[in-house]
């Protein structure tokens, strides 16, 4: 497939129904939200979902979590390492550069910083390499304010016996959940980037179709299957490399509003969604799965 020629933007709408979207790991893994009030999903949290669902597909992921790992390498250092088309690049940032986005669909697609201390003591056969990705995406934000659930439970430490034999005693915890919000994430594929790291128009495809099935294999205690939704995924297509206009202006064209400002939103049927057209751009909208 041939490098990406036309600048993407693209919005995903997101639906949480008494679920943790992303739990903040300094405010006891409660839902995180801004000083507003609102939700907010990291863009790194996103990423990591987006980087699943490439693996799922069967591509080559470099920054992998432990539950998902394929290679046996349990750190990026080693995984690096342990790439023969990073060995065979040497030292020369450029052909290490172009390896590694060759070889992972992240790493052209987010960009990666590879910087690692070499385990002998050569202080000069490290390694120093920063990549660029085309890709951005922004945290996802809720459209109205959210109501945090704290929830009391009973967690059985009962994992060993005593000294005496005995059953440990339970001890009690919390658990939080969003009751329901909606959130909305945006984000754009750069051409000029996508030349230096090798981004295809297929590439572009899959990352489309991640989106789509974004929360597929994703379930956990704090998420429940069902409990995570994409509702909407749009995707615009401009005309040339640089776009017909600004990200900002091609985001501010999706418009949600509650359909009853007197009613608290339940689920994303109490609302409504709509973008505003924009002469000469081409827009796909697509249901999640």
């Amino acid at each position: 497939m041939s490098t990406l020629n036309n600048k993407i933007d693209f919005a995903v709408v997101v639906a949480v129904n008494h679920a943790n979207p992303n739990g903040d790991p300094i405010n006891g893994n409660r839902p995180r939200e801004t000083y507003n009030g609102y939700g907010e999903i990291s863009d790194v949290c996103l990423k990591r979902k987006i980087r699943n669902r490439l693996q799922d597909m069967g591509e080559s992921i470099f920054v992998q979590s432990d539950e998902r790992n394929t290679d046996g390498y349990r750190c990026l250092s080693d995984r690096a390492s342990g790439a023969e088309e990073l060995k065979a690049a040497g030292k020369d940032r450029n052909s290490y550069a172009k390896a590694a986005c060759e070889k992972w669909i992240d790493v052209r697609s987010f960009g990666q910083v590879f910087a690692f201390k070499s385990k002998n003591k050569d202080k000069d056969s490290g390694v120093s390499v920063g990549v660029r990705g085309p890709v951005s995406i922004q945290p996802a934000f809720s459209v109205d304010e959210i109501e945090i659930a704290d929830i009391q439970i009973t967690k059985s430490v009962n994992s060993e016996p005593g000294e005496d034999g005995k059953k440990s005693s339970d001890t009690m915890g919390m658990k939080y959940r969003v009751d329901f919000g909606l959130y909305v994430t945006k984000g754009s594929i750069n051409c000029q980037l996508a030349e230096k790291t090798g981004f295809t128009e297929d590439d572009a495809e899959k990352i489309k179709d991640a989106l789509i099935s974004l929360f597929e294999n994703d379930t956990s205690s704090a998420r429940p299957d069902g409990s995570m939704e994409v509702i909407k995924v749009f995707w615009w297509k401009h005309n040339s490399k640089s776009g017909q206009c600004s990200s900002a202006k091609v985001h501010r064209t999706l418009q949600i509003k509650r359909k009853d400002p007197n009613v608290i939103p339940a689920s994303a049927d109490d609302y409504q969604i709509s973008v505003e057209p924009i002469e000469g751009l081409a827009m796909e909208e697509y249901e999640g799965l």
